[in-house]
């Protein structure tokens, strides 16, 4: 064997703090379209057609192996997958041969030519190799078969049939060794048994252009599947979701979308900050210059960021969520699997001392504990080959951003300010109270009010009690058969399980309204002993959280009801309307204590809900948010009984940093805190500090459209979470799923999707134990996510249409071994809604609210 001399160029080669080219190749074959392998400790890559070169990246020092045994130029090269002894398996068209890299390397010191076993000879052009996990078998695609050889027999174990186009990629389950995924040209994938030799799932066609790529990732236990049009499509792998369609990601919009990102964040930068980490740029690529198609994904590759990318919260399962390289010709992605979005962006005409600016092939790897990569690219038009050395940290600086929302608590960290509108609070408590008076109403009515007395005259009637109303059916009237003291003990202080299951079969329907009213919201209160619901035909009803007995129903707005929410002791609901006013009913009376005008906002209303365990109420009205003090008074004036002595006024306004309208906002009413979520038209989710009194944050572009709700992960009176779990939040919008966000790094660090919403605004929920999101969908169905998943864990069928909401119940039923909890919402067109019943003594409740039913489900 002959060492190579001449050909290779190594040293620093210094091109940027985050890329450095640390060795160029010259081939005399170009090499634009073969599998390269890529190692812990080396690399391996066709050289000159048929011969097999094998470079140290460990030692740079160590001269290449050269590998001599093919006669035909090799297309595809691997590495196996055990450390002792380490095995590279090559493929051309007249061969398929295994290497002993520690053998070849023991013959090349004692003056011997290395040689490699033959597994097969004439199978085809091979484009792609694989050794099992335990690198007894080998999976050979060539053509549109898939050849699978035994590497200690040297024999032909099975040929996987079934593609109608060229195999591109094959990859082993790691979990389930019997088990390989294939991709091809013919744009679907099929899961095989290769003991067997039978296929046992075969996909649709999924796109437009060819499956050039494929990855199986064993922590998230998903397919990761490349197309030539730069989409990537993901699939899981669980046993029970049935290989389903996890997610599609647009490669060239997410690239922009991280680029809108990153100049967002520079353009808040000092100076100086600003000239120490401005990347160099390639000369004619400014903005609107760059004539890049379509991002071909040409491989991927495990990616472990979880020292850079720690949550610093430790209460997700995903902390340490899994990423991948996708390697294109334009540069290379680190995508994030658990929330779908770029963590970094390497793009070769960036560094113009690059060798190779597009690249025909590439692999990629990135040991686990370190921060630093290599990649092996060989040229799209020549026989270059380069291997470049990455700096993880530099890769991801610009998507850690500058850190602005660490400081971000949902929990109190200091001291209400004396500047601080919620200062007002306090004030109020430190008042000294007026002494209660105890006289009843009739008396204090006859004391003040003048008697007539006649031995023939009958008395005015100013003496007689007055009544209590006037002119009103009793349209409101309760079951009330159960004592006081029997519903304070069914509602016992019982801890909610935090282990608990979620819901999984219809337990219970009740008709809603006779006639197309559709249901729009659905809360429970923090009690759990009641249900409100917001109709379409202007009317809000509430139930018994069994949903048994005659509901409360409170009339007398003129619009839709568009949110319902409950304050902190229970006694009060607040509700908003299309016709743009908050009014606030009383429980116990079912009757209206305050309607706040229209002449205090400059615009309508949308949404609204107590704040500061009852002291404010919240509202959005326009692009505005507003703090109200409300003084809620349900005593009468004898003379003029109908004007309400409650009162209400605004004590303080904060417009956002965008003009544009609140479509939903979200502050925490159970305990104290300072925050208050909002989100705009114009696609931003802004952080409001109002013991501050100010803007604290602002996330752009946290949804591709606008945000129609944000749900904060509230937990309940009868949970204990850990403090850092209450800084979680969600947010979705129509088309474009929900997504999680840690309040302290304002990062997206999961997205859940795999619910149709393509139209209408589908709510979601929190479950008490902050272990799941529930979304309405456009299905028919309710579908619940767990917050370590990417897919829906069970979907929850009963509805006849758009399910509009969800909702949670915080608190267990009266048997001690049930729980409730709660889903609503679809837009059925029947002309009522019902809700079906059943009986199970130990069970779960979640409660779904469409237009017309109200279901819950059972859990098993």
């Amino acid at each position: 064997m002959e060492e190579p001399q001449g050909f290779f160029s190594t040293g620093d080669g210094c091109v940027g703090d985050t890329v450095t080219e640390r060795c160029l190749v010259e081939s005399k074959e170009p090499v634009s379209h073969v599998q390269l392998a890529c190692g812990l400790w080396f690399c391996a890559f066709p050289l000159d057609g048929n011969e097999l070169c094998v470079w140290s990246t460990k030692d740079p020092s160590y001269q290449p192996l050269i590998l001599r045994g093919h006669r035909q130029p090799i297309t595809a090269v691997t590495f196996g997958n055990t450390v002792s002894p380490l095995l590279i398996c090559s493929a051309s068209q007249d061969y398929v041969m295994l290497w002993s890299l520690d053998e070849c390397r023991q013959k090349v010191l004692l003056g011997l030519t290395p040689r490699g076993l033959v597994l097969g000879t004439l199978l085809g052009k091979a484009l792609y190799l694989r050794l099992s996990p335990d690198d007894r078998a080998a999976a050979v695609c060539a053509g549109n078969k898939i050849f699978m050889l035994d590497t200690e027999s040297r024999s032909t174990l099975a040929v996987l049939e079934g593609h109608r186009g060229p195999v591109t990629a094959a990859e082993f389950c790691p979990w389930q060794t019997h088990i390989i995924i294939s991709v091809s040209e013919d744009r679907s994938f099929k899961v095989w048994d290769h003991h067997a030799g039978s296929p046992l799932y075969s996909s649709a066609v999924l796109t437009a252009s060819p499956l050039l790529s494929l990855l199986v990732d064993e922590k998230s236990k998903q397919l990761v599947a490349g197309c030539a049009d730069g989409q990537l499509w993901v699939f899981s792998l669980v046993e029970r979701h049935h290989y389903r369609c996890v997610t599609r990601v647009d490669l060239k919009k997410k690239r922009e979308t991280f680029s809108r990102r990153v100049e967002s964040r520079l353009c808040s930068l000092p100076v100086l900050f600003l000239e120490e980490n401005r990347r160099p740029r390639a000369h004619g690529l400014e903005k609107g210059e760059d004539m890049e198609g379509s991002l071909p994904v040409l491989s991927l590759a495990p990616c472990d960021l979880s020292l850079l990318l720690s949550s610093e919260c430790g209460c997700l399962p995903s902390e340490s969520a899994p990423c991948l390289w996708v390697g294109s010709s334009a540069g290379l992605l680190v995508l994030n699997l658990a929330n779908f979005e770029l963590e970094g962006v390497l793009r070769y005409k960036d560094f113009r001392s690059l060798s190779i600016q597009v690249a025909g092939s590439c692999a990629m790897m990135s040991k686990a504990g370190e921060q630093k990569a290599i990649c092996l690219l060989t040229s799209l038009f020549g026989g270059q080959i380069a291997v470049l050395e990455i700096r993880l940290a530099a890769l991801v600086r610009s998507r850690q951003g500058l850190g602005a929302g660490r400081s971000l608590s949902v929990l109190p960290r200091g001291c209400v300010l004396s500047t601080s509108p919620l200062h007002f609070r306090i004030a109020e408590e430190h008042r000294t109270p007026p002494a209660p008076q105890r006289r009843s109403a009739v008396r204090s009515t006859v004391q003040d009010q003048p008697l007539v007395f006649h031995s023939k005259v009958r008395s005015s009637g100013y003496a007689t009690a007055p009544h209590v109303t006037m002119f009103s059916p009793k349209t409101n009237t309760r079951n009330n058969g159960d004592s006081p003291s029997r519903r304070r003990s069914s509602h016992g202080c019982k801890e909610y399980p935090l282990e608990s299951s979620p819901p999984t079969r219809l337990h219970k329907q009740r008709v809603l309204a006779h006639g197309p009213a559709a249901a729009l919201c659905v809360q429970f209160s923090g009690d759990g002993r009641w249900l409100a619901c917001g109709l379409a035909n202007h009317l809000s009803l509430v139930f018994r959280a069994d949903l048994t007995g005659t509901p409360a129903v409170f009339s007398g707005h003129d619009g839709a009801v568009s949110t319902v929410c409950w304050s902190h002791d229970g006694r009060w609901l607040l509700s908003t309307s299309l016709d743009g006013t908050p009014r606030v009913w009383s429980l116990r009376r079912a009757e209206l204590v305050l309607c706040v005008g229209r002449d205090l906002f400059p615009k309508p209303i949308q949404s609204a809900q107590f704040y500061y365990l009852d002291a404010f109420i919240l509202c959005s009205s326009g692009p505005e948010l507003q703090l109200l003090k409300c003084h809620i008074d349900t005593s009468k004036d004898e003379i003029r009984r109908y004007k309400q002595k409650s009162r209400c006024r605004p004590v303080f306004r904060l417009p956002t940093a965008g003009p544009t309208e609140i479509t939903s906002l979200s502050a925490v009413n159970d305990f104290y805190s300072y925050l208050v979520l909002t989100a705009g038209r114009d696609k931003t989710v802004e952080v409001f500090d109002l013991n501050a009194g100010r803007s604290a944050a602002v996330i752009a572009e946290a949804h591709s459209r606008p945000v129609h709700q944000i749900c904060q992960n509230k937990g309940s009176s009868f949970t204990t979470q850990r403090y850092q779990v209450y800084n979680l939040f969600a947010t979705t919008a129509t088309g474009d799923g929900i997504k999680l966000w840690d309040l302290r790094t304002l990062r997206c660090e999961r997205r859940f999707e795999g619910h149709p919403n393509h139209g209408y605004p589908c709510g979601i929920a929190f479950s008490p134990c902050g272990r799941y999101v529930a979304s309405g969908a456009e299905d028919r169905h309710a579908y619940v996510y767990e917050l370590g998943s990417s897919t829906f864990s069970h979907r929850l069928a009963g509805h006849t249409d758009t399910v509009a909401g969800v909702a949670f119940s915080p608190s267990a039923p009266q048997m001690a071994a049930r729980k409730i909890h709660v889903v609503l919402g679809s837009r059925a067109q029947s002309p009522c809604d019902h809700i079906r019943a059943g009986n199970r003594k130990r069970e779960n409740h979640f409660l779904h609210t469409t237009p017309f039913s109200i279901s819950h489900a059972k859990v098993t």
